[in-house]
């Protein structure tokens, strides 16, 4: 049994992975998250302890509980600060071309991270075949969460739903996963010109 506070290592702990959980399940904003009792199975953890990480995670404006219906992930873009930077970026030309550039900067650096890191990209070509990738900005997010910039990774959440304002997400279609398990074998074969020309492919 948990104490009725959890001590702080645990605290964090568990948050982390309730995160983790999104990110590798990939669930997006409006999507359901497991109850607590699923989650507490699931990660192995008192209920308690749970409770506690959901209650931070809500504070925070990240997920939000709907009486008789269960929790979600928050999006992003009804949260007051993100309106009114959204509606500054909206309003501005110049804004809007910045959050598409600093978010291609954030998913460029991810992948110089991971080419010198000698990271093997097999668990992320293994994902693709099994599990399905929905839109090309789904499959970067992989990428940016394996290189371990956590800020980073919420940024470009972030300036990816500001992005999804003004355009479409770029669907995942065939020649767009052709170009995603491209960069994955360029990663592999440490071809550094190849690895650039296909993540530019899926900008296209």
């Amino acid at each position: 049994m948990d104490a009725a506070k959890p001590n702080s290592k645990v605290f964090i702990e568990i948050v982390d992975r309730i995160r983790d959980m999104i990110s590798n399940d990939d669930l997006q904003p409006g999507d359901k998250i497991p109850s607590e009792r699923e989650l507490s199975e699931r990660l192995k953890a008192g209920r308690s302890s749970i409770r506690e990480a959901l209650r931070a995670l809500e504070l925070l404006g990240l997920i939000e509980t709907r009486r008789g219906e269960g929790t979600f992930l928050k999006d992003f873009r009804n949260h007051h600060l993100v309106e009114l930077l959204g509606t500054f970026i909206l309003k501005d030309d110049k804004a809007r071309g910045d959050v598409l550039l600093t978010k291609e900067w954030i998913e460029k650096e991810s992948l110089r991270t991971l080419f010198h890191s000698g990271t093997n990209p097999d668990f992320l070509q293994s994902w693709i075949d099994s599990e399905g990738i929905h839109t090309v900005d789904g499959f970067l997010r992989k990428i940016i969460h394996q290189s371990n910039n956590l800020l980073g990774e919420k940024i470009w959440y972030i300036l990816s739903q500001y992005g999804s304002v003004g355009q479409n997400a770029i669907p995942m279609n065939e020649k767009c996963i052709d170009a995603c398990k491209g960069l994955l074998n360029s990663l592999k074969e440490r071809d550094e010109d190849k690895m650039w020309e296909f993540y530019h492919l899926l900008k296209d």
